[in-house]
């Protein structure tokens, strides 16, 4: 079980209720300070002009609202901006918007009845999940449009997920005996006003882009390795002299990862020797490519900006962030701008484009690898066949140059794209969710490139016969590749076998 409003949530936590079926339980203090913000709000609002509440919202907000259309009034905000369109958002998706919502609920700044963070709980717990859209939300005034599909879902309208079919969300509660939620006083502001999608979307980013810096590491430290590399550029002295915290745990990984290898060479005993002077041109390379030997500089800047940007939404993850702010310890009710979306938006932008060059990276790497003029090493597109006549990973090569070309035109930032809309009430916006949603893109891809990179490694190591002298963790990803790539000579489809290596690097890390 991991408790909601106990303490604030970590990435970890995150994952284990989003990946490992951990069921949540609501912090039994923290649900009473959720019921005590809901009496101080209907105590103060009895009689004050108060955003939300007795007013209309966003421009409209210069009009009263009477008194008895009050609670139609959240039902009407949430049904005016179930607007979605485009893609559903993968239930995975979907149910990182809820956790995330459900957690900022229950800092208990937001005003709602406890029935709405019990019922929140209770529909994760039972993965009955919200049909939301991917486009919608500027991501100012929170995740306007993806929070209200949600806001839907627990009144009990619309669609939603469940057992990977769309039903009726009245269908699906009826089954289970779920009653919708009422909405007491501000419920329905208090769901749509807030960064939820946008920081759930990018936690999952976040998640994955991890697990792809483990598995660049790895094949750059294979394509050393089959090419017997020296092995001074992830040393620990060369690094540690440039003291960048990613680019010393690159490093140490690399290390890890070669420990015991018997390819690997030391540039002491094949250079630094008498007699190494002796021939006038070196056929074999003194320095490797910058692809090789600059793997720790590359992927450096990525492992740190990954590392920020979990900073920041594991920040967002327990933050209050919608408007106004209801504070029953100050007695005092605040209005501002906590929806807004710039944290979010800027870090998503900043890993986005740190993936695009991890995934660069992979694709040089990969040319190196195919160009026999390049390695001097490996038949052109490491073909096993006959040359001329088959052609090896050559069509692969056409998939991970284009899909590295996309990554490259969707890294343009969305923190620098804000349009003023909503009357020009929303005059400057943050596009987060537009961004967390590119930024899936790109990961997405990243997975398929690096995918095809590790099919060509392992025709590579056939070629060379060098199993025997791999290192001990590179030798497992290539006898785990090969059970579900077989090695090939003659030319067949391989896009079904793409797509069960890109699910297996998704699925499984290569570190131990």
């Amino acid at each position: 079980m991991i408790p909601v409003g106990q303490k604030p949530l970590s990435l970890d936590d995150f994952s284990d209720i989003l990946y490992h079926k951990k069921k949540i339980t609501l912090d039994g203090a923290a649900l009473e300070k959720v019921a005590a913000n809901f009496r101080f709000l209907t105590e103060f609002s009895a009689d004050k002009l108060i955003y939300g509440i007795n007013t209309g919202f966003g421009p409209m907000a210069q009009y009263k609202v009477e008194e008895e259309n009050l609670l139609q009034l959240q039902y009407n905000l949430i049904r005016s901006h179930c607007s979605g369109s485009g893609s559903l958002l993968s239930p995975e998706l979907a149910k990182a918007t809820m956790i995330t919502r459900l957690n900022s609920l229950m800092q208990a700044y937001s005003g709602v009845h406890p029935d709405t963070v019990e019922l929140l709980r209770d529909l994760i717990d039972r993965n009955i999940l919200p049909c939301i859209f991917e486009h919608g939300g500027v991501g100012a005034s929170g995740d306007l449009v993806q929070l209200a599909h949600l806001g839907l879902a627990l009144i009990g309208e619309g669609e939603v997920l469940f057992e990977g079919t769309i039903h009726p969300a009245a269908e699906v509660f009826a089954r289970f005996g779920i009653r919708p939620l009422s909405i007491r006083i501000r419920e329905g502001l208090a769901i749509l006003n807030g960064t939820s999608a946008m920081t759930g979307i990018g936690l999952v980013n976040i998640l994955r882009a991890r697990r792809l810096v483990e598995w660049s590491a790895l094949l750059s430290a294979l394509t050393n390795e089959i090419v017997s590399a020296f092995d001074d550029h992830y040393s620990y002295e060369l690094n540690i002299v440039k003291p960048h915290p990613g680019q010393n745990r690159i490093a140490a990984m690399i290390r890890d990862l070669l420990k015991d290898s018997k390819m690997i060479r030391s540039r002491t005993e094949h250079l630094y020797h008498p007699g190494s002077l002796e021939q006038e041109v070196f056929e074999d390379k003194v320095q490797e490519y910058y692809s090789l030997r600059c793997v720790t500089q590359v992927l450096g800047p990525v492992y740190d900006t990954v590392r920020q940007a979990e900073k920041v939404l594991v920040d967002e993850l327990n933050s209050v962030n919608d408007n106004p702010v209801v504070d029953h310890v100050n007695n005092n009710i605040f209005h501002g701008g906590n929806f807004h979306g710039d944290y979010v938006a800027l870090e998503m932008d900043k890993l986005r484009i740190a993936v695009t060059k991890l995934s660069m990276l992979s694709e040089r790497q990969l040319n190196y690898l195919l160009n026999d003029r390049l390695n001097r090493k490996f038949p052109p597109f490491v073909n096993l066949g006959v040359l001329g006549f088959n052609f090896g990973m050559q069509g692969m090569q056409f998939t991970a140059t284009s899909t590295v070309a996309e990554n490259q035109t969707l890294s343009f930032p969305m923190y620098v794209h804000s349009i003023p809309n909503n009357n020009d009430n929303q005059d400057i916006v943050s596009m987060g969710a537009n961004a967390a949603l590119l930024t899936k893109k790109v990961i997405d891809n990243s997975f398929e490139v690096l995918s095809i990179q590790l099919m060509s490694l392992a025709q590579a190591i056939d070629y060379a016969g060098c199993q025997s002298k791999l290192a001990p963790i590179t030798l497992s990803v290539y006898d785990n590749v090969r059970k579900i790539f077989p090695k090939f000579v003659d030319d067949h489809p391989k896009y079904k076998e793409q797509q069960k290596v890109k699910e297996f690097l998704e699925h499984s890390s290569p570190l131990p």
